[in-house]
């Protein structure tokens, strides 16, 4: 269990050093290591305390079930994940192509993954530039799309200000150097271009219910742990502002069930998991804010 008496490090987002512990996250995925989650008392942001540097971060993502990089579908929870993907990469693509109507532009996405939502964006005739981190993800990419994905040291490479929109699907809360990633988007971005991050907020319904065992703390993996507060907090710090929210409606259904699962609760706990998500989606209905998960569309603040 990680030592709380430690002194805990200024906040990633705004450097305050009035930080408070709110819980240990386990990881029930892999490890079952204990976690320092702890919170910054300016703007909000929780975070993950003594996590692994970049060097050693690797073998916490080595395991069959992480779903988001691979193609696994066995088990129920598999097959749903696919499911749900494939009809969320339909809204998503939809969505990124409505923000510039009559326009096929040029698109960078962080975090590919194994290529499904780069594919589309080049099926619907956007020139694309994709990253990602992971060889084996890469080369799935290859092997499903024929699409090559650049891994993600690219970044530093890339022309500045060439890229209509930005995506980062629930990447931003894995990356280690987090202000250096938003300068850097921030340069690369076109001025009345778009950054799309979709991160869990901590903030709903359902990681209210579930606390320690919500399914989206996800430690240490994710090394940050996000509400619109802090987001608008640390876009605001560099001269961006947040000009939507959309709830991204599956995810609260889907934590919830993992949630259930961690929790060791059997089929009830998954009958309850569907009713959480509900609640969950029915607070959100009349506020985007208090989504499980939220795509923020982001823009430069526009210069005079």
């Amino acid at each position: 269990m990680p030592n709380t008496n430690e002194p805990f490090s200024p906040c990633p987002v705004c450097n305050a050093s009035a930080i408070s512990f709110l819980i240990h996250g386990k990881d029930f995925s892999l490890t079952g290591d204990l976690f320092d989650i702890i919170q910054c008392e300016n703007c909000g942001l929780k975070f993950t305390h003594q996590i692994p540097d970049k060097d050693h971060i690797a073998p916490y993502y080595n395991f069959p079930a992480y779903i988001s990089h691979t193609d696994i579908k066995e088990g129920w929870m598999n097959q749903l994940y696919h499911k749900v993907r494939r009809h969320t990469l339909q809204q998503k693509t939809n969505w990124v192509q409505s923000l510039f109507t009559g326009h096929k532009g040029t698109i960078l996405e962080v975090g590919a993954g194994t290529g499904a939502f780069a594919d589309a964006m080049v099926h619907k005739g956007w020139s694309v530039t994709a990253l990602e981190p992971d060889a084996a993800s890469r080369q799935k990419a290859l092997d499903n799309y024929a699409i090559n994905l650049l891994p993600i040291e690219s970044l530093e490479q890339l022309t500045p200000n060439s890229f209509d929109v930005i995506t980062l699907w629930h990447v931003l809360e894995h990356v280690h150097d987090l202000k250096i990633y938003i300068a850097t988007f921030k340069k690369l971005l076109k001025q009345n271009g778009r950054l799309i991050i979709a991160v869990p907020n901590y903030t709903s319904y359902d990681a209210q219910f579930y606390k320690e065992y919500w399914a989206a703390y996800d430690v240490p993996r994710h090394l940050y742990h996000f509400s619109p507060k802090s987001m608008e907090h640390l876009m605001k710090s560099f001269g961006m502002i947040i000009a939507n929210y959309k709830p991204m409606w599956f995810d609260s259904f889907y934590v919830s069930l993992l949630s259930e699962k961690y929790k060791k609760s059997g089929w009830m706990g998954m009958i309850r998991a569907l009713f959480i998500g509900l609640i969950s989606n029915f607070k959100a209905y009349n506020d985007n804010k208090k989504a499980s998960s939220i795509i923020y569309e982001i823009k430069k603040i526009k210069l005079d």
